[in-house]
């Protein structure tokens, strides 16, 4: 018998997962143990322990996913019918048709050291910080990882952070991510009066640079590339959330002691800012000419930002839904499987309906194997959240500086969101 070697990356892993025929009862056993968990520290059901520690209760995240599925669904199935004209392998030419304009076209305009160049700008009108490349103060763990500080406007180092850009298969996992490597505490303080500044590290995968050409990004996600300029953004946001709190206790500073559901508001935050038009044309130069991308194209990226987007709503309600059912009133044993509870929701929320065999389930490693077990919901509630909040900063006018500044600050470190302890 001929055996093979499965790794842990995800594009293996989630394939085994989708497909093995071992342990159908895995997550029938996982819902159990929780629903046992919840019941032996006084709750009904595993989502109210998980919404102890969330902004929102069982009921208000519900009305959310309601709410905003009854505002898409509509919108979703006109999509469909749009995008039945052409080949669902040719997505992306849909795309280009509606808004003329291409992933490949820009990114010669959108170069890894520019797209850094403008976020740390932007991030000096937002919060009044500088970022310098601070190279040599700490070591780094490959020759492409950077290592940064920053700085209030008096120049006093308040944070550091490494920036690992670049891919490394197979020796570095896909995606991009934000780590904590320390937070801030006055508790391990050296002298008992500063505290330890906090430090972060940012994880990205983009294509190396060659001797002819820097790594050269895409804007938002494509059929055949991941999202990058707006994925760097999203993970800078969280950096500086970490990075720029003003709380001394370690416990509780930066991300930490923050509810679940609203870890993500400043990354989405963040996210706004890069399909404003003054931020695009300050990142968006051409590598080789400096040309400066024309405001037509701008409008495009910035019109082009909600393709199908309600189609991609309703794909994450079916998560959301899919998991606030199974850790409220899914009965592990029951009459009904986990597949059931999917069907269910699926053919309510999706414009085209599941197939029989779908075992999407499987490989939901959101509920099943990390932090988002009854707290899927979370994305939409932060983004909503974050839209409010930049929405009020849209009505101010977004070239008030002052305010902007004042705003921001109060999203990112953790002026309003941390918890009352």
């Amino acid at each position: 018998m001929d055996l093979g070697v499965i790794t842990l990356h995800g594009p293996m892993y989630r394939s085994v997962l989708q497909h093995c025929r071992n342990r159908s009862l895995r997550e029938e056993r996982i819902l159990e143990l929780r629903l046992e968990k919840a019941k032996l520290l006084g709750f009904s059901n595993y989502a109210e322990v998980s919404m102890e520690m969330k902004m929102a209760s069982i009921d208000e995240a519900k009305a959310l996913i309601e709410k905003l599925y009854n505002a898409a669904r509509d919108t979703a199935v006109q999509e469909l019918e749009d995008i039945r004209e052409f080949a669902r392998a040719h997505g992306e030419r849909l795309r280009e048709s509606e808004y003329d304009i291409s992933e490949e076209m820009l990114r010669p305009y959108l170069s890894l050291p520019k797209v850094m160049e403008g976020l740390f700008d932007l991030t000096k009108k937002l919060f009044d910080v500088e970022i310098e490349q601070a190279d040599g103060i700490a070591p780094v763990w490959n020759e492409n990882a950077s290592f940064y500080k920053v700085m209030d406007s008096s120049r006093t180092t308040i944070a550091y952070f490494y920036f690992d850009p670049y891919s490394r298969p197979p020796e570095k996992r896909g995606g991009a991510w934000k780590e904590t490597v320390v937070s801030r505490s006055i508790t391990v303080s050296t002298d008992g009066t500063r505290p330890r500044l906090p430090i972060a590290v940012i994880v990205s995968n983009q294509t190396p640079p060659t001797q002819e050409k820097p790594s050269l990004m895409t804007v938002k996600e494509s059929s055949m590339r991941a999202k990058q300029v707006e994925a760097v953004f999203h993970e800078f946001g969280h950096a500086l959330q970490h990075m720029l709190t003003t709380q001394d206790e370690g416990l509780v500073s930066g991300s930490q002691g923050i509810e679940w559901d609203a870890v993500e508001i400043p990354s989405l935050f963040m996210e706004n800012w890069c399909y404003q038009r003054g931020t695009i044309r300050s990142l968006a130069k051409h590598y080789e000419t400096g040309e400066t991308l024309s405001d037509d194209a701008i409008s495009k990226i910035i019109s082009a930002r909600t393709f199908r987007a309600c189609s991609l709503l309703l794909r994450q309600l079916r998560y959301a839904g899919v998991d606030l059912e199974l850790h409220t009133s899914y009965l592990p044993g029951g009459p009904k499987t986990i597949h059931d509870i999917d069907q269910e929701i699926g053919a309510k929320t999706q414009p085209i309906p599941l197939l029989p065999e779908d075992r999407f389930l499987c490989s939901f490693s959101h509920i099943f194997a990390d932090s988002y077990a009854a707290g899927y919901y979370s994305y939409q509630w932060a983004e909503v959240l974050s839209a409010d909040a930049f929405s009020a900063f849209e009505e101010a006018g977004l070239d008030n500086e002052k305010v902007v500044h004042l705003a921001s600050q109060s999203v990112v470190s953790c002026k309003i969101y941390m918890l009352q302890y």
